[in-house]
């Protein structure tokens, strides 16, 4: 018996929003900043222990703004800060859901995998037609892992 981990449907309406959705979300996310693999080696990183270092020095800068100099652009660096504390949670959303469509794309595919094999096994016992015959055929490729290939040997 076929495992069945997940039954999902969409209707077009929910496809339609779905997609509407996510226009949406690619308009807004179309300025964020998408960094070459040499600017993500290369950046400066801010981890937890930088980011209690760096909202402890605001405050401080913010405290002290005459001792701040004023190529150091401070309204910037709090406009930043504002910034990734609106985003973050919306972040923690995203990947989420990611992660939710991620388990049901491998949930999906899993149920769908696990009834290929049920009905491999019950076509290989009853298939005896011609279409049937290239059709397990094909499929035993899938499964033929072991088998190597007879090649001749060079003649030499």
């Amino acid at each position: 018996m076929s495992q069945n981990l997940l039954s999902l449907t969409f209707s077009d309406t929910a496809l339609a929003e779905i997609d509407a959705a996510l226009n949406t979300l690619e308009t807004h996310f179309a300025g964020f900043a998408s960094l070459s693999p040499d600017q993500r080696r290369n950046i400066l990183k801010m981890g937890d222990k930088t980011e209690a270092f760096c909202r402890q020095t605001m405050l401080l800068a913010a405290q002290n703004a005459q001792a701040i100099p004023p190529n150091l652009n401070m309204p910037e660096a709090q406009a930043d800060m504002t910034s990734l504390d609106q985003l973050r949670p919306r972040l923690h959303r995203l990947r989420d859901l990611q992660a939710r469509g991620d388990d049901t794309d491998m949930a999906l595919g899993s149920d769908i995998y696990s009834f290929c094999l049920d009905a491999y096994a019950s076509l290989k016992i009853a298939g005896k037609g011609a279409a049937l015959e290239t059709l397990r055929q094909a499929m035993a490729v899938r499964f033929n892992r072991g088998a190597k290939s007879k090649v001749e040997p060079a003649a030499g």
